[in-house]
């Protein structure tokens, strides 16, 4: 397969102020081939260097200081779309139709499904090289 070499250089990233929610993520998307940073907040992902290299960022939707949704609008807003996918203990309708109108690749409640979290992080993946492409 040709894009087998290419999936380890793919960054996701997670930010969640859960830890054991982070670390669970990482092991995942490490385990499906894909490189994988944690961050504990969302300020500590937007002062990351590693932000650029992103091609798809995991968050959970309630944090302390900045939302994942919040952090969502402040990477389009600052010209670093990464396709996200938004999880949540506290999932509701409204919420979900506002991200997903807003380009959120995937809301998904808490515990994740693995199986659909990883078709997620694939569709997240397609949207990132197809804009890449398109540059």
């Amino acid at each position: 397969m040709a894009i087998g070499g290419m999936m380890e250089k793919l960054l996701v990233s997670i930010v969640d102020d859960d830890q054991f929610f982070r670390e669970s993520m990482c092991r995942l998307m490490r385990s499906l081939g894909y490189t994988a940073d944690i961050f504990a907040s969302a300020a500590d992902f937007l002062a990351s260097p590693r932000l650029a290299e992103t091609a798809c960022l995991i968050t959970d939707v309630h944090m302390p200081a900045m939302s994942g949704y919040e952090l969502h609008r402040r990477l389009i807003d600052t010209g670093h779309a990464i396709p996200t996918i938004l999880v949540t203990g506290f999932p509701n309708e409204i919420d979900r139709t506002r991200a997903v109108n807003d380009g959120v690749v995937c809301y998904l409640r808490k515990p994740v499904d693995e199986e659909h979290l990883t078709q997620c992080v694939r569709d997240a993946l397609k949207s990132a090289g197809s804009r890449e492409e398109d540059s």
